[in-house]
């Protein structure tokens, strides 16, 4: 490094003979997930903008706003109660189908948003990437937190419509709420951390990941009885740990905890045994997959500016 002549005086030359010693290090350094934690953290004014950004943009010019958040539900219960549940006939045995699959896919959307915000987001601020360095995990923590409010609104149409079909299950079953929701928002920020490092690369990510999430609603039990699944694959035969592995799915515990917690004519027969700890063995799990795609993410956003 040479000396600028244009500065004159010797205070200024040493400290600038200082600076000259000091190791150089990427902007991107951290040290390790806590320091991404805290630098997350620290810009956690900035992370509340985008996500009221996000949610201004999602409705821009639009005239109806955010009733479409109240519509697009409704307009799926109503096509699903009657298409897959009185044509095809799914909803027998299942009494109060509607509160059951409108509690369904209540927390499957949640996912379901999550998920896809969270894979295009560094893609779609890619002008804020290339121009300025903030934490990249902002990001995707931004397309939760706009996920999330949409989840708020949708979740006061069940409860109005559980208050008015079938009344609210009674005692300690409400609190399976909490678990359900925590369920899916570490597996949706945990695979939506590694999905959208992976998607600033290969841009077909995002759209396989919409059809990822086609196959995982048909395999959730959101328009059938989890019960149904036992049955099916006890006649067909195969081994039972197949029941343990769909049941243990994520996705099916959480909308199960949703059926619990909303679900008023739901009985015991209809959940698996130790619902409560398959859950909170699922949160952890998804916790530890947060700490590994974190750090793959940290890996991959030294070339993000350069990919986009």
């Amino acid at each position: 490094m040479e000396w600028d002549q244009s500065v004159t005086t010797d205070s200024a030359r040493a400290r600038y003979e200082r600076l000259e010693q000091w190791p150089l290090r990427p902007v991107t350094e951290r040290s390790g997930f806590w320091g991404s934690a805290k630098a997350v953290f620290a810009q956690r004014q900035l992370l509340g903008g985008l996500i009221r950004r996000d949610i201004k943009a999602r409705y821009k010019d639009s005239v109806l706003g955010m009733l479409w958040t109240l519509i697009n539900p409704i307009v799926q219960l109503v096509v699903y109660y009657v298409v897959m549940g009185q044509f095809l006939g799914a909803a027998r045995g299942i009494p109060n189908f509607a509160i059951y699959i409108f509690s369904g896919l209540t927390i499957f959307v949640l996912f379901s948003e999550t998920l896809t915000g969270t894979t295009a987001s560094i893609v779609a601020n890619s002008g804020l990437v290339k121009k300025v360095y903030i934490p990249r995990e902002v990001f995707p923590l931004a397309s939760m937190g706009s996920a999330l409010f949409t989840f708020a609104v949708q979740l006061v149409v069940l409860l109005i419509a559980c208050v008015l079909l079938g009344g609210l299950p009674s005692g300690w079953d409400l609190l399976y709420f909490f678990p359900s929701v925590l369920v899916v928002a570490v597996y949706g920020l945990a695979f939506g951390l590694l999905l959208s490092a992976l998607n600033v690369y290969l841009r077909d990510v995002q759209y396989l990941t919409q059809i990822l999430l086609m196959l995982a609603m048909w395999a959730s039990p959101i328009v059938y009885g989890w019960t149904m699944v036992g049955d099916v694959i006890q006649r067909a035969s195969v081994p039972a740990w197949l029941l343990e592995v769909y049941t243990n799915n994520p996705l099916t515990l959480a909308v199960l905890g949703f059926h619990k917690a909303f679900w008023a004519a739901g009985s015991s027969s209809d959940y698996p045994e130790g619902l409560a700890l398959r859950m909170g063995i699922a949160v952890l799990i998804g916790l530890v997959l947060i700490w590994i795609f974190q750090r793959v993410f940290a890996r991959l956003q030294g070339n993000f500016a350069q990919e986009l």
